[in-house]
């Protein structure tokens, strides 16, 4: 689901950097056609460097977890490894001071929680 959100945004992004790179070989008619085409790819490279990154690294689109050895889980006491999800969208717990742990399983139930938290803008 995650690579198709991606994927989508990527095509649609891959659109947009048409019209923008035909201005500039447009604004370019008067120079060399490789010369032009160079100069159009920089600029897009330059712009959408960032649109790109934004798309395959935002924390908007996937939440960012922690791993513990040896935790306990905060809702069923099982010790092992222990998740949670630090931060996703408008849900921030970098600076929690204690921090909860899941279990495996335990942290399904939290990620559906934390995902209708997210989706309602809380």
């Amino acid at each position: 689901m995650k690579l198709l959100k991606q994927y989508t945004l990527y095509l649609i992004r891959w659109q947009l950097s048409t019209p923008i790179l035909a201005v500039v070989l447009i604004l370019l008619t008067n120079t060399n056609q490789w010369v032009a085409t160079i100069i159009a790819n920089l600029i897009g490279g330059l712009l959408f460097f960032w649109v790109d990154k934004f798309i395959f690294k935002s924390s908007i689109l996937t939440p960012r977890w922690e791993i513990k050895e040896d935790a306990e889980c905060a809702d069923c006491g099982h010790k092992g490894h222990g998740y949670r999800i630090v931060e996703w969208m408008s849900y921030d717990k970098s600076k929690d001071k204690e921090p909860k742990y899941r279990c495996h399983d335990c942290r399904e139930e939290k990620f559906k929680k934390v995902e209708n938290l997210v989706k309602n803008g809380a």
